[in-house]
C-alpha cells in the first residue's frame, strides 16, 4: 500500500488516550500512526510481538475477569519521537481496568533510532520519561492531583520528603503526625493494585495495623482531595 498523503493521516491523539500535552516538552506526538498507517494498527502490532498469546504454562481460566489477562488486551500502541536526536519510539499504553484505582501504564517500548541500523545506546534509553507520561494521562484522565516526583529513583513527595517504592509497604504512621500522610495513602494503594492486589485497602488496614474502617476512611479522603479517582461501585478497595 503507498504511503498515504498527509491529509489521509489518522490523528493518533483522536480517542484521547495519549495527546502531546501529556509528553514533556522535549517528546513530539506524531500525527499519524506507527508505520504511516491510517488506521490504529496496535492489533496487528501485538499480533507480530505475540502479546496475545497468553501463555500457555499457566493455567487455564474460563473467566478473563478473574485473571491477569485482562490487563493484557487491548492495548494501544503510540509512536512518539524525541525533538533532539529524533530518536522515534512507540509506546504501548494499557488501560489496567482490574486496578484500583484504575489507570493507564506503558506496558510496552519500541525504540527506533532515526537512523536505521544506528545503535540504541543506554543514554537514549534513560531520556525515555515512562513516569511522567503515566502521571501526566493519569491526572488528565482520572483527576489525580499527585505532585510527586521521580528523582534519583526515589517519588519525592510535596514536603521534599523522598521515599523508594518498597517503602511504600511499611506503614504509614499517624495522619496528624506524617507529612503528605495522604499522598502516602494513595500512592500505597496504587502500589497494592498495580502488584494485584483485589482489595487493597484491606491489606493497607493490616500493614498499618488499624481497622479496615479506619483504612477505607482514609482512601476515601484520598480520593475527595483527588489524589485517587472516584471508585467504582460494585469493586472492593
Amino acid at each position: 500500500m503507498n504511503a498515504p498523503e498527509p491529509g489521509e493521516w489518522v490523528d493518533q491523539s483522536a480517542d484521547g488516550l495519549l495527546l502531546q500535552s501529556d509528553l514533556p516538552d522535549e517528546w513530539f506526538l506524531a500525527n499519524r500512526f506507527p508505520g504511516e498507517r491510517t488506521d490504529d494498527g496496535s492489533a496487528q502490532i501485538d499480533e507480530l510481538l505475540g502479546y496475545n498469546v497468553w501463555p500457555p504454562v499457566r493455567p487455564v481460566v474460563k473467566n478473563p475477569e478473574e485473571s491477569e489477562q485482562n490487563e493484557t488486551i487491548d492495548g494501544r500502541w503510540r509512536y512518539i519521537e524525541h525533538t533532539a536526536s529524533s530518536t522515534r519510539v512507540m509506546i504501548r499504553l494499557q488501560r489496567q481496568k482490574l486496578a484500583v484505582p484504575e489507570e493507564v501504564r506503558i506496558t510496552g517500548v519500541i525504540y527506533l533510532p532515526f537512523r536505521p541500523g544506528n545503535p540504541i545506546t543506554s543514554h537514549l534509553l534513560r531520556e525515555l520519561p515512562t513516569a511522567r507520561i503515566e502521571a501526566a494521562i493519569n491526572k488528565r484522565l482520572f483527576a489525580m492531583k499527585r505532585k510527586e516526583t521521580i528523582a534519583g529513583g526515589k517519588i519525592v513527595l510535596p514536603s521534599g520528603h523522598k521515599i523508594s517504592e518498597r517503602d511504600l509497604l511499611n506503614p504509614l504512621g499517624d495522619p496528624k503526625k506524617t507529612p503528605d500522610f495522604y499522598e502516602l495513602v494513595a500512592l500505597q494503594h496504587g502500589h497494592l493494585s498495580r502488584e494485584g492486589d483485589r482489595n487493597p485497602s484491606t491489606t493497607m488496614a493490616e500493614i498499618n495495623g488499624v481497622a479496615l474502617s479506619t483504612a477505607q476512611g482514609w482512601i476515601t479522603k484520598a480520593r475527595d482531595r483527588g489524589l485517587l479517582p472516584p471508585g467504582r461501585r460494585g469493586r472492593a478497595g
